[in-house]
């Protein structure tokens, strides 16, 4: 599979954004999702970049959390704003990783996104809990390059 168009159906990125959504009923936090076909640098680094185009640190409490697919290439990052990274030690995201790294490698990429943006959410349930007034930041639409 080389084309960011057939990584998932529209049914699938609909049920994607609705765990999104649903990820975000119980945190401040903003999740996102980028795809694109391939990346020449490291994901982490491509994560980073595509966060910053996205303007993703103008969250108020800078917990905006970027999930990033290279298709072609095989790759996938999850990346954390200043906010959280302040907050949580160095292997917070290695659960969500390996959660979404074990459906990946089975081709099952619909329930590795949804399964791994749940268990971002709840992570980040702990530091960043949802408040009265807190409102969607971030829109839950998937990003492509």
């Amino acid at each position: 599979m080389s084309k960011v168009e057939d990584f998932l159906t529209t049914e699938e990125e609909q049920e994607i954004v609705a765990a999104i959504g649903e990820a975000e009923k119980n945190t401040s936090g903003e999740i996102r999702v980028h795809i694109e076909k391939e990346t020449s640098i490291a994901p982490i680094d491509r994560a980073l970049e595509v966060f910053h185009h996205l303007t993703m640190e103008n969250t108020k409490e800078r917990n905006g959390v970027i999930i990033y697919v290279a298709v072609k290439s095989k790759l996938f990052a999850i990346y954390g704003d200043k906010g959280i990274n302040e907050k949580v030690a160095n292997d917070f995201w290695d659960s969500t990783k390996d959660i979404m790294g074990h459906h990946f490698r089975n081709g099952n990429f619909k329930q590795g996104l949804i399964e791994g943006i749940l268990s971002a959410g709840e992570q980040l349930k702990k530091y960043f809990p949802h408040q009265e007034d807190d409102t969607n930041e971030l829109s839950n639409e998937i990003s492509k390059g």
